[in-house]
């Protein structure tokens, strides 16, 4: 059955974003449990049947107060992408941080790279409503900013940081191989997630080398113009 995403009429004038940002922790918790409220039933109805209503029956909370917060059903998704998001960069920062770029071996790369997608997946996996987010990144053009800063926001990272791993390859080439990279691992990411069924550890590894071998390719064609 087609999922497509149901468009608001006038996308100019909608708002995104939390109205506030709550500073005492009972603002906080409701915001949260909007939050919480809202992805869950991500994960029963999806975007396009979700609605600011229904997070309210289920929240127990009236529409008034819920627009406190969020003006509309798309601002509540914004934040909860963002969220989302935040997650999967925090986790390749980290793998970063811990010499997941650094490797003797072609073998040793795939290895840390399929501890990263397997990572990644399971926190997306963990976070409520994870694959209908992803999905409404990709189906709904006013989310789809938040996908695009995030890859440009990691592959920026990575870039920058394998200047010294690959001293010969301009930057630009870098930052383009970071981009490609990061949205193959993304895409397979969405990919198990989207079909269960399939071999998740095989996607993995077959998608790490890819990466692997994509940057052995780069450096060996900069290694053979010096």
């Amino acid at each position: 059955m087609s999922k497509r995403a149901a468009q608001p009429a006038e996308t100019s004038v909608v708002q995104l974003g939390a109205r506030t940002t709550p500073s005492q922790t009972r603002a906080r918790n409701t915001l949260e449990a909007v939050l919480s409220t809202a992805g869950d039933l991500l994960g029963e109805v999806g975007f396009e049947r979700l609605t600011t209503n229904l997070v309210c029956e289920r929240a127990g909370m009236t529409p008034p107060a819920l627009y406190r917060y969020f003006p509309n059903k798309y601002a509540i998704l914004s934040e909860l992408a963002r969220r989302l998001m935040d997650a999967q960069d925090e986790a390749v920062f980290a793998w970063v941080r811990n010499g997941g770029l650094q490797a003797a071996s072609l073998e040793t790369a795939v290895e840390k790279n399929r501890r990263l997608q397997q990572q990644v997946n399971e926190i997306t996996r963990q976070i409520p409503g994870g694959i209908w987010i992803m999905r409404a990144l990709r189906a709904v053009p006013l989310l789809r900013d938040i996908r695009i800063a995030s890859r440009d926001k990691v592959a920026r990272h990575i870039s920058e940081r394998l200047t010294e791993t690959y001293p010969n390859v301009p930057e630009s080439e870098l930052f383009r191989a970071a981009r490609l990279t990061t949205e193959v691992a993304y895409a397979a990411t969405e990919m198990v997630l989207e079909e269960p069924a399939l071999d998740e550890a095989r996607i993995n590894e077959d998608v790490c080398w890819m990466v692997a071998m994509h940057y052995k390719r780069l450096a060996d064609r900069y290694a053979q113009s010096r």
